[in-house]
C-alpha cells in the first residue's frame, strides 16, 4: 500500500510492504513515537537512540565499482576498502528481503546540491520513521512540482539498519557493513542505526560525482557577511567549524559540506548535523535555537520526568548529536549558495602549544595544509590517549574522499588562482605550553581575529615569519594582544617551545611522505623546513 504522492517505480517493488512516501515531520514524529521508543523533549524536539553504535564505522565502509573509470581513479587503500560485486549483490537482496518484511517501509526523496544544475536526486528507503525523519532534515526538501517529477534517483541508499550483516562473506569483517556501489549508485547499510552513517554516504557520492564535472566538492562550512563576501571554513571534529561559522554578523550557507562550482559555491545539504555535547544557549543561540519542533536529537540523554535535554550527560556517547533543517538556523540563507570565497580558513585545534593563533598561507602552503588537515586530540577523549596526538586527514575529510586527496587540491589551487582567495591557518587549541600546562586559546579572541580577517584588517598587517613552520604571521591584531600572537614567546621555557614545535614539525613531514610520489616539488618544499 502507498501513502504519500505516488508509488515506489518497478526497480524497487517492496512487496505487500506499507510504503509510506515522503510523509511530513508530524506523521513521522507519531510512528517514532509509537513504534521505536522516540520521544518528544522540551522545545518539541524528537529525542532518539540510534543503539549499539553510535558513531560511524569507516573500518566497516567499502567502496565498490567494475568499470575502468573507477577502478583507476579510486584512491584505494584504508580509506576506500573494496569488496567483490557478488558480496554486495547478496548483502543486496538481504536488505531487501528485510525491508519487504516489515510491516511499514520509509521513502524519503530529496537533493543533495542547491545549485539546479549539480544537484544530485537521492532516494533513501528505511524501516525506522526517525531515520525518515533525519534524511529529510538532511538533504534539501524538494518542492511538491519537484516530487512530482522526480524520477528515478542518481543515489538509493537501502538502510536496513536493523539486520546484522553476513560476516560469512567476503569482504564483510563484522555484522556492520556500509556499501556505496559507484557504478550502480547506490548504498547499503546493514548493522548499524547511526543515522551520520547516510549523510557522510551522500558527502561520499559527491565527493565522486562533482569533480568530474569540474565541481570541487568540500567538507567545510561557509557563511556570508553584508556585503556578500563568502568565507569557507575547513577544519576536523572539535576544531571550531561549526561554532565559528555561526556568526551572528554574517549569514550561514551550511555548516558541513559544500562544492565550489564556475558561478561560486553551494551548500550540499539541506540541514544541519551539529554536535550537542556541552551545548550551551549563550556560547551557540543560533543551534540551541533551532533544537526545535522537527529537529532530531541522537543520543542525547533527557529527564524522563521534565523532558529536559541534558547536554552535558555523555553516558551514551560524546557523539551526540542534532539535526535540522537550515531554515530552522536564525539568519541562515536560503537558497544556501553564494560568489567565489574571498577567505579560507583552516581550522586546527593544536593541543601542543606550537601554532600561532593565526597565520596567512602563500599558495602552496595553501595546498600543503590542505592536504595535511592536522588537528590534535587531547588526553581523556580516547582510551590509551595520555597526551596529545597528532591527527591528520587529507583535506579536512579522508574519509569520505573518493579520488586522490592531490586532485582535490589541485582543484582547490586552481580555483585560488582564478578568484584569489586568501588562505589562512587558524590555531583554536592551546597556547603558553601543551594541553594540561598551558591553556586554551580564548573564544573571544579567535572571534577577534575572524573579525580582522573578514574585515580586511589582518590583509595589511605587519608579519613575522615562523623559523620552523615557515608561516607568515601577524604581529597585530584588534581585540588580541601581541604577545597572544607569538606562541614561542607565551612560553615559560621557550627552549621547551622550540623541542615541541620541532617534535610536531617531524609530524608533519612523516604524514606527507605519502603524498610526496603526487605533490609538485614546489608543494612538497611547502612545509615545516629541515
Amino acid at each position: 500500500m502507498s501513502i504519500g504522492t505516488g508509488s515506489l517505480p518497478q526497480s524497487l517493488a517492496l512487496g505487500d510492504a506499507r510504503v509510506c512516501r515522503n510523509l511530513p515531520p508530524a506523521r513521522l514524529y507519531e510512528r517514532a513515537i509509537a513504534e521505536e521508543g522516540a520521544s518528544i523533549v522540551l522545545g518539541g524536539a524528537l529525542a532518539t537512540f540510534s543503539g549499539e553504535k553510535t558513531g560511524r564505522s569507516p573500518k566497516d565502509k567499502r567502496i565498490l565499482g567494475s568499470s575502468p573509470e573507477v577502478e583507476r581513479d579510486v584512491w584505494w587503500g584504508n580509506v576506500n576498502i573494496p569488496a567483490p560485486e557478488a558480496t554486495f549483490l547478496e548483502s543486496r537482496r538481504q536488505a531487501m528481503e528485510f525491508l519487504e518484511t516489515r510491516r511499514v517501509v520509509h521513502v524519503v526523496d530529496g537533493f543533495a546540491g542547491w545549485d539546479p544544475d549539480y544537484r544530485m536526486k537521492v532516494r533513501v528507503v528505511c524501516s525506522r520513521a526517525y531515520h525518515a525523519l533525519f534524511m529529510r532534515n538532511m538533504l534539501i526538501r524538494p518542492t511538491a512540482d519537484e516530487l512530482a517529477r522526480f524520477g528515478e534517483p542518481d543515489l538509493l541508499i537501502l538502510n536496513a539498519g536493523d539486520l546484522p550483516a553476513d560476516s560469512t562473506l567476503e569482504g564483510i569483517a563484522s555484522t556492520t557493513s556500509v556499501m556505496l556501489h559507484l557504478d550502480r549508485g547506490e548504498m547499503l547499510i546493514l548493522g548499524t542505526n547511526y543515522a551520520g552513517e547516510m549523510k557522510k554516504g551522500v558527502f561520499t557520492a559527491m565527493n565522486h560525482v562533482m569533480p568530474r564535472r569540474g565541481v570541487l566538492s568540500m567538507h567545510c562550512s561557509a557563511n556570508e557577511g553584508p556585503g556578500g563576501d563568502v568565507s569557507l571554513f575547513f577544519g576536523l571534529s572539535g576544531t571550531g567549524k561549526t561554532t565559528l561559522s555561526s556568526d551572528p554578523n554574517r549569514r550561514l550557507i551550511g555548516d558541513d559540506e559544500h562544492a565550489w562550482s564556475d558561478r561560486g559555491i553551494f551548500n550540499i545539504e539541506g540541514g544541519c548535523y551539529a554536535k550537542c555535547i556541552g551545548l550551551r544557549e549563550e556560547r551557540e543561540p543560533r543551534i540551541f535555537g533551532a533544537i526545535r519542533y522537527g529537529a532530531v536529537l541522537e543520543n542525547v540523554v533527557f529527564d524522563p520526568e521534565t523532558r529536559v535535554p541534558n547536554f552535558d550527560d555523555g553516558s551514551i556517547t560524546e557523539n551526540t548529536r542534532a539535526c535540522y533543517p537550515i531554515e530552522q538556523i536564525e539568519g541562515a540563507k536560503v537558497p544556501c549558495v553564494g560568489g567565489h570565497p574571498r577567505q579560507i580558513i583552516y581550522l586546527a585545534c593544536d593541543a601542543f602549544g606550537v601554532l600561532p593563533p593565526v597565520s596567512r598561507l602563500a599558495r602552496e602552503q595553501a595546498m600543503y595544509h590542505f592536504l595535511s588537515g592536522y588537528t590534535a586530540k587531547v588526553a581523556g577523549t580516547e582510551v590509551g590517549i595520555s597526551e596529545p596526538q597528532a591527527t591528520f586527514s587529507a583535506c579536512f575529510g579522508a574519509a569520505f574522499l573518493i579520488f586522490h586527496p592531490v586532485r582535490y587540491a589541485e582543484m582547490l589551487a586552481d580555483r585560488l588562482d582564478r578568484h584569489g582567495a586568501s588562505v589562512w591557518l587558524v590555531n583554536t587549541g592551546w597556547s603558553g605550553g601543551p594541553y594540561g600546562v598551558g591553556s586554551r586559546i580564548a573564544l573571544a579572541h579567535t572571534r577577534a581575529i575572524l573579525d580582522a580577517i573578514h574585515d580586511g584588517t589582518l590583509e595589511s598587517a605587519p608579519t613575522r615569519e615562523d623559523p620552523i613552520f615557515g608561516l607568515s604571521v601577524p604581529t597585530e591584531c584588534p581585540g588580541v594582544p601581541s604577545q597572544a600572537l607569538s606562541p614561542r614567546e607565551a612560553w615559560s621555557d621557550p627552549s621547551s617551545y622550540d623541542q615541541a614545535a620541532r617534535k610536531l614539525a617531524d609530524r608533519f613531514r612523516d604524514n606527507f611522505a605519502q603524498y610526496a610520489d603526487r605533490a609538485s616539488e614546489p608543494v612538497r618544499n611547502a612545509g615545516p623546513r629541515g
